[in-house]
């Protein structure tokens, strides 16, 4: 408990970005829409290269992928949930079942996934791979995403 309470004093810190303007669109019905999920779990498959501290990048997860690893190394974060089911923070079954009923028009064929500990300004994830994960996920036909945070 004292652990979630300093964790929240730090965050509670941290500078927030304002911006002058935000993008709207006026979405098609989501049966219509092809769906990806973008977390912040540090996943990655386990024969690529994991995320180091301090790493602003992204990884892109085949949509068929279930060798996945969990990147997040917080001392804070408990893991337990993960380990019984990966749709806790990547919920690619429950989107597979949303697709099959006709909720959602479908699954994205790539992911995308971040480390959660970016720099206080977030301008990197902002300005320079963001925008790079948001454009090829694009390019694959997105029109939704989940973000799945941890």
């Amino acid at each position: 408990m004292a652990g979630d309470v300093m964790m929240r004093g730090v965050g509670d810190g941290l500078p927030v970005p304002e911006f002058e303007t935000t993008a709207w669109v006026t979405p098609k019905p989501l049966s219509e829409c092809m769906v990806a999920i973008v977390t912040s779990a540090a996943l990655h498959r386990s024969s690529d290269d994991g995320f180091a501290p301090g790493d602003t990048g992204y990884r892109l997860l085949p949509s068929d992928a279930r060798d996945l690893v969990l990147g997040h190394w917080s001392p804070n974060f408990d893991r337990s949930g993960i380990a019984i089911d990966l749709n806790v923070v990547y919920p690619i079954d429950r989107l597979d079942e949303l697709a099959a009923d006709g909720t959602i028009g479908a699954v994205a064929p790539r992911h995308a996934s971040f480390a959660g500990n970016q720099p206080d300004d977030v301008a990197t994830i902002r300005l320079d791979s963001g925008p790079q994960a948001a454009a090829e996920l694009k390019a694959d036909g997105v029109d939704v995403v989940l973000l799945t945070p941890v």
